[in-house]
Protein backbone atom coordinates (compact mmCIF):
# COMPACT_ATOMS: atom_id res chain seq x y z
CA UNK A 1 0.00 0.00 0.00
CA UNK A 2 1.56 3.25 -1.12
CA UNK A 3 0.87 6.55 0.61
CA UNK A 4 0.98 9.88 -1.17
CA UNK A 5 1.22 12.25 1.79
CA UNK A 6 4.50 14.18 1.69
CA UNK A 7 5.36 16.15 4.78
CA UNK A 8 8.18 18.03 3.12
CA UNK A 9 9.44 19.24 6.50
CA UNK A 10 12.12 16.65 7.16
CA UNK A 11 9.80 14.67 9.41
CA UNK A 12 9.70 10.88 9.29
CA UNK A 13 6.63 10.15 7.18
CA UNK A 14 5.73 6.63 6.13
CA UNK A 15 5.95 6.39 2.35
CA UNK A 16 4.56 2.86 1.94
CA UNK A 17 3.62 -0.28 3.80
CA UNK A 18 3.31 -3.86 2.64
CA UNK A 19 3.14 -7.06 4.63
CA UNK A 20 6.60 -7.62 6.07
CA UNK A 21 8.04 -4.15 5.42
CA UNK A 22 7.53 -0.43 5.86
CA UNK A 23 9.20 2.31 3.80
CA UNK A 24 10.10 5.49 5.62
CA UNK A 25 11.53 8.07 3.30
CA UNK A 26 13.62 6.16 0.77
CA UNK A 27 14.57 3.29 3.08
CA UNK A 28 12.64 0.07 3.59
CA UNK A 29 12.56 -1.66 6.99
CA UNK A 30 11.76 -5.36 7.32
CA UNK A 31 11.67 -5.21 11.13
CA UNK A 32 9.68 -3.40 13.78
CA UNK A 33 10.32 0.33 14.25
CA UNK A 34 9.54 3.22 16.56
CA UNK A 35 9.18 6.61 14.97
CA UNK A 36 8.20 10.19 15.61
CA UNK A 37 8.73 13.28 13.49
CA UNK A 38 12.33 13.45 14.77
CA UNK A 39 13.16 9.85 15.76
CA UNK A 40 13.47 6.58 13.86
CA UNK A 41 14.72 3.46 15.65
CA UNK A 42 14.83 -0.26 15.03
CA UNK A 43 12.59 -1.89 17.63
CA UNK A 44 13.30 -5.48 18.72
CA UNK A 45 9.64 -6.44 19.25
CA UNK A 46 7.87 -9.21 17.37
CA UNK A 47 4.46 -9.10 19.09
CA UNK A 48 2.26 -6.67 21.00
CA UNK A 49 0.76 -9.43 23.16
CA UNK A 50 3.39 -9.19 25.91
CA UNK A 51 4.48 -5.60 25.35
CA UNK A 52 5.89 -3.75 28.36
CA UNK A 53 6.29 -0.10 29.23
CA UNK A 54 10.08 -0.53 29.14
CA UNK A 55 9.90 -1.64 25.49
CA UNK A 56 8.22 1.67 24.65
CA UNK A 57 10.69 3.82 26.56
CA UNK A 58 12.33 5.31 23.43
CA UNK A 59 8.93 6.41 22.13
CA UNK A 60 7.78 7.74 25.50
CA UNK A 61 10.93 9.83 25.94
CA UNK A 62 9.65 11.89 23.00
CA UNK A 63 6.64 12.89 25.15
CA UNK A 64 3.91 12.04 22.64
CA UNK A 65 0.31 12.95 23.28
CA UNK A 66 -0.72 9.89 21.24
CA UNK A 67 0.98 6.54 20.75
CA UNK A 68 -0.14 4.65 17.66
CA UNK A 69 0.57 0.95 18.09
CA UNK A 70 0.59 -1.16 14.93
CA UNK A 71 0.22 -4.79 15.99
CA UNK A 72 1.08 -6.56 12.74
CA UNK A 73 -1.40 -8.26 10.44
CA UNK A 74 -3.89 -8.93 13.22
CA UNK A 75 -5.43 -6.58 15.75
CA UNK A 76 -3.96 -7.45 19.16
CA UNK A 77 -4.40 -5.46 22.33
CA UNK A 78 -1.37 -5.08 24.61
CA UNK A 79 -1.61 -6.02 28.31
CA UNK A 80 -4.09 -4.00 30.39
CA UNK A 81 -1.29 -2.91 32.73
CA UNK A 82 0.44 -1.19 29.81
CA UNK A 83 -2.77 0.50 28.69
CA UNK A 84 -3.34 1.76 32.25
CA UNK A 85 0.25 3.01 32.59
CA UNK A 86 -0.01 5.04 29.38
CA UNK A 87 -3.37 6.46 30.41
CA UNK A 88 -1.88 7.41 33.78
CA UNK A 89 0.78 9.42 31.95
CA UNK A 90 -1.84 11.22 29.88
CA UNK A 91 -0.85 9.46 26.66
CA UNK A 92 -3.61 8.33 24.34
CA UNK A 93 -3.17 4.83 22.93
CA UNK A 94 -4.53 3.87 19.51
CA UNK A 95 -4.18 0.16 18.73
CA UNK A 96 -4.72 -1.19 15.22
CA UNK A 97 -3.15 -3.46 12.63
CA UNK A 98 0.06 -2.03 11.22
CA UNK A 99 -1.33 -0.91 7.84
CA UNK A 100 -3.96 1.24 9.56
CA UNK A 101 -1.39 2.47 12.09
CA UNK A 102 0.84 3.72 9.26
CA UNK A 103 -2.01 5.74 7.75
CA UNK A 104 -3.11 7.09 11.13
CA UNK A 105 0.42 8.11 12.11
CA UNK A 106 0.86 10.07 8.86
CA UNK A 107 -2.45 11.91 9.32
CA UNK A 108 -1.68 12.84 12.93
CA UNK A 109 1.83 13.94 11.98
CA UNK A 110 0.46 16.12 9.18
CA UNK A 111 -1.80 17.78 11.77
CA UNK A 112 1.32 18.68 13.81
CA UNK A 113 0.25 16.39 16.64
CA UNK A 114 2.88 15.01 19.02
CA UNK A 115 2.54 11.44 17.83
CA UNK A 116 4.75 8.39 18.18
CA UNK A 117 4.29 5.14 16.30
CA UNK A 118 5.41 1.72 17.46
CA UNK A 119 5.01 -0.57 14.46
CA UNK A 120 5.28 -4.33 14.68
CA UNK A 121 6.57 -5.58 11.33
CA UNK A 122 6.30 -9.35 11.03
CA UNK A 123 8.58 -11.14 8.58
CA UNK A 124 6.93 -12.82 5.62
CA UNK A 125 7.70 -16.23 4.28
Amino acid sequence: MKFTLDGGRGAHYIAAYREGAVRIGEREYAHSVILTAELLLEWPVASARELSLAQLDDALQQQPEILVLGTGAEHVFPPLALQAALSGRGIGLEVMHTAAACRTYNVLLSEDRRVAAALVIQPTG
